[in-house]
C-alpha cells in the first residue's frame, strides 16, 4: 500500500523566512532519507519553499480563486511531503512517528493512497 505523508511543522517561522536547515539538521535528515530509501519504504520526498512562492487554487460553484502566498495559517503549512510504501496503516503511522523524531515538533499527516486494485470490480 502507498500512503501520503504530509508535514506540518509545529513552528514554521523558518520554513516561511526561506532559512535552511542547519548542516546538522540537514546530516540527520538526509541519513534518514537515505536509510528509508534504501529499505524501499521511501518512494518520493522534497520539502517545500515558503507559501509566499506558492498559491491556493479554489473552485465553488463554477469559479475560480486564486490567492497567492504567504497563507497567514501556519498550523496548516505543509512544509514537505513523502510518498512511502508500506504494509499496513499501522506501519505508515510508525514510519511517521520515526519522520518526526528526526524532523522535530510537528505533525504528519498519513493519507492512505487509491490504487487501481481497489476500483476493480
Amino acid at each position: 500500500m502507498r500512503f501520503l505523508m504530509l508535514y506540518k511543522p509545529a513552528d514554521s517561522t523558518n520554513d516561511e523566512a526561506g532559512i535552511p536547515p542547519s548542516e546538522q539538521e540537514i546530516a540527520r535528515m538526509g541519513k534518514f532519507i537515505e536509510e528509508q530509501a534504501r529499505s524501499g519504504a521511501l518512494l518520493a520526498a522534497e520539502g517545500c519553499q515558503p507559501s509566499s512562492k506558492g498559491a491556493r487554487v479554489r473552485l465553488t460553484d463554477g469559479k475560480f480563486t486564486v490567492t497567492d502566498g504567504p497563507f497567514t495559517e501556519a498550523k496548516e503549512l505543509i512544509a514537505g511531503f513523502a510518498l512511502i510504501q508500506a504494509k499496513s496503516k499501522e506501519e505508515a503511522i510508525e514510519s511517521a512517528k520515526a519522520f518526526l523524531e528526526v524532523a522535530g515538533n510537528g505533525e504528519t499527516e498519513v493519507r492512505l493512497l487509491h490504487e487501481m486494485a481497489a476500483f476493480a470490480s
